[in-house]
């Protein structure tokens, strides 16, 4: 190859690499839109996004438009606002998983073919995704899963088709916890150990 060549080499092939490479990156997963909580700003949320995986099972973290959010999975499967109020006495089911304690409400059943909802208006009052385990939601169907007892509350938005909630809760909690918990989850076998009246 001549002098030439080597220049003119140098001249378009560079720049012609960088174009590919934007038009690449151009390509890539846009930011999931997220409304935040309405306490997105409470300094409590701090240590839990900056504890989050980078992956839940297979869905890997992306980007959000707003703060103390987060979302895995391309279309997003799981999504997760901090500073959402936390819940008052419910008689919706609470498990508890790895120490933390989560009130668990089904938005909506599973329907064949249905698209994540999660994905486009997380924040609404049913995206997100968590399969089996602590949702009981083997049958798809999306689920708000919402911390019992730690101020601001931290809220899950999941789609059952697509995600376990067995892997979504172990994976969260350790982050979840460092918002500390000061309440916990009453069941009715607790009532029995409750003291009597006298």
């Amino acid at each position: 190859m001549s002098a030439r060549s080597h220049a003119r080499a140098a001249r378009y092939g560079i720049p012609a690499a960088l174009v590919g490479l934007v038009a690449a990156l151009a390509g890539c997963s846009a930011p999931v839109s997220v409304q935040p909580a309405a306490d997105a700003a409470n300094p409590a949320c701090a240590p839990l996004m900056l504890a989050l995986p980078d992956t839940i099972g297979d869905a890997q973290l992306r980007t959000t438009t707003s703060q103390a959010t987060a979302a895995w999975g391309d279309p997003a499967a799981v999504v997760l606002r901090c500073g959402v109020p936390s819940p008052g006495p419910t008689t919706d089911r609470c498990v508890s998983v790895n120490g933390v304690d989560w009130v668990i409400r089904q938005d909506s059943p599973a329907t064949p073919g249905a698209s994540s909802p999660g994905a486009s208006s997380p924040g609404a009052s049913s995206p997100g995704a968590a399969a089996g385990g602590a949702a009981g939601a083997g049958d798809g169907g999306t689920y708000t899963l919402t911390t019992f007892g730690r101020e601001p509350a931290t809220e899950l938005l999941l789609d059952a088709s697509r995600a376990s909630s067995a892997t979504v809760l172990a994976s969260l909690s350790p982050a979840v916890a460092k918002i500390p918990a000061t309440r916990h989850c009453v069941g009715q076998e607790d009532l029995a150990t409750l003291p009597a009246k006298g």
